[in-house]
């Protein structure tokens, strides 16, 4: 049986795409923008907010008190939307062979105890521009400010919510540069490496 798959990606590294398409390959479950509409439906904030709220933080301090997983502890919205997030996570997990892309899957299901098996994919500046730009037509500032803003974001939540460094290498098995391998080879090499552990295990 595959395990899970996590996916932490710096923005526009294509991680989405990525995981999908790794999903799609071994014929296992995709989770990402859908674990959000769970969240909105249990929250019951907003979809922008929870979109915000969900990967993304601004100069948090320190970490709250209380278990990530027990909302009587939890003082501010973003600790219920990570909560209910970190439900949702080890739900989808429980179900079966899967790929997560963020929400702090990796840290969620290590803590849980499930066997995973993390990824992380980067990419240059200008691959990453390239990428978005395909995509959104158009960016609200200079594409290298908008980029790093996203990043400093997932990195501060990251952090705020697991202790741990964001892309640090330590926390993955595979660490992937997108930029200089392309989108279809680095589907391959996880596909390839996530099925000689499997056949070793066997």
């Amino acid at each position: 049986m595959y395990p899970i798959i996590t996916i932490s990606r710096e923005y526009g590294s294509g991680g989405h795409d990525i995981g999908q398409k790794v999903a799609e390959r071994l014929g296992i479950e995709f989770y990402d923008k859908n674990i959000m509409q769970q969240v909105v439906e249990e929250s019951g904030y907003a979809q922008e907010f929870v979109n915000i709220n969900s990967e993304y933080t601004r100069g948090v301090e320190q970490w709250f008190s209380g278990s990530i997983f027990t909302m009587n502890y939890l003082t501010n919205p973003q600790d219920q939307i990570f909560a209910i997030q970190s439900k949702v996570v080890l739900e989808c997990a429980r179900k079966g062979p899967c790929v997560i892309v963020g929400r702090c899957a990796d840290y969620i299901l290590e803590k849980a105890e499930i066997d995973t098996f993390n990824v992380f994919i980067h990419a240059d500046v200008e691959s990453r521009k390239k990428r978005i730009l395909e995509r959104e037509q158009e960016l609200p500032e200079k594409a290298e400010k908008y980029l790093e803003r996203r990043d400093k974001g997932r990195k501060a939540y990251y952090r705020y919510y697991t202790d741990r460094k964001w892309g640090g290498y330590k926390n993955y098995q595979l660490n992937l540069d997108s930029g200089y391998l392309g989108e279809d080879l680095c589907v391959d090499i996880i596909v390839q490496s996530i099925k000689r552990l499997v056949k070793e295990a066997e």
